[in-house]
């Protein structure tokens, strides 16, 4: 009997443990794929340490998910062989009001990679084949993981902050080195805000194209059309807001953030907005899987083997990466 081994969260703050168990088939709807590579993303760090609303326990974490169909459930017509993409919304109802009208994020019984299904910490996992998007054949699994959740979330972010030409984001990890490139490759001005005194993280976005980059603390030299939040840290909003022009959009991208401080009524008047963003659809993974070759969008990775996925999320939680953190079973 085919086995698999996975990293497995058995309670909240405390490190994922090594297990195997026999490689489960699939059910009707559903694929098994085993794996090529997991990105590590900081909705992992949220689920592992806890920060989240408890899901399902233990779990297997990861919802960054590249592999290849190596078996179908009844009703599916993906070829085996075919490397498929794995994100963070594993299931949807399709019955409720915001299913009903193409919200499918907002869906009132979802199922989540990695929080409430099992995820990609492992050599397989199960998903439902309708939540899953094929990927190219010709590029590294690695450098692929990353856009299954740091692109997707950046991506609507990124449709959530406006047209405008100028645009901060606010921790340059995983999710604002992708979207750099994308705003970039379209004309527009990035400015990068990063931990105070991070200056690699501050070169590493002048290199990917960022005009400016600087301290979250500091004011940009110019105003800003709109601004996206990656760090989970609630302070950064009425930073953010401070710098964002008249009419202009703070977004705040993260699934997870510490509470945000009470400000002054004045920085939010003249029409600035404070919206957050929650989860992805179908149409969002079609969308940027579609932009990102063409933008030319490459991914910084750091890969890790599978049974060093605690010390992955370590140098996550530690600021100690540049770019994303990958599993590689």
């Amino acid at each position: 009997m085919a086995v698999m081994r996975s990293m497995v969260l058995e309670k909240p703050g405390t490190p994922l443990v090594m297990r195997e168990q026999s490689v489960p088939q699939p059910g009707a709807g559903d694929v098994l794929v085993e794996i090529e590579a997991c990105g590590v993303c900081r909705t992992d760090l949220h689920v592992v340490d806890g920060e989240l609303p408890q899901g399902k326990l233990p779990i297997v974490p990861g919802h960054e998910i590249v592999g290849r169909v190596v078996a179908v459930g009844a009703g599916v017509k993906t070829p085996l062989g075919e490397r498929v993409g794995i994100p963070w919304l594993g299931y949807t109802c399709g019955q409720c009001e915001y299913c009903r009208t193409e919200r499918e994020n907002l869906c009132d019984a979802p199922l989540f990679t990695g929080y409430t299904r099992d995820g990609g910490y492992a050599t397989h996992v199960v998903a439902d084949a309708r939540f899953c998007f094929a990927l190219p054949e010709n590029a590294d699994a690695a450098t692929l993981a990353p856009l299954l959740c740091a692109g997707l979330i950046g991506w609507r972010s990124y449709r959530m902050a406006g047209e405008g030409k100028t645009l901060g984001l606010y921790g340059f990890g995983a999710a604002a080195h992708i979207l750099a490139q994308v705003a970039v490759w379209q004309g527009r001005k990035v400015f990068a805000f990063t931990r105070d005194g991070d200056v690699a993280a501050q070169d590493f976005a002048r290199s990917l194209g960022a005009a400016w980059a600087g301290n979250s603390t500091e004011p940009p030299p110019e105003p800003l059309d709109a601004a996206i939040i990656f760090a989970p840290v609630g302070a950064l909003v009425p930073m953010a807001l401070k710098v964002v022009k008249k009419g202009g959009s703070v977004v705040c991208g993260g699934i997870h953030m510490s509470d945000v401080p009470g400000f002054a009524y004045s920085l939010l008047w003249e029409e600035r907005r404070i919206v957050s963003v929650a989860n992805l659809t179908r149409e969002d993974a079609r969308e940027f899987l579609a932009v990102a070759p063409r933008a030319g969008v490459h991914t910084a990775v750091t890969r890790y083997p599978l049974a060093r996925a605690n010390e992955a999320l370590d140098d996550l939680r530690g600021g100690r990466l540049t770019g994303a953190a990958v599993l590689c079973p």
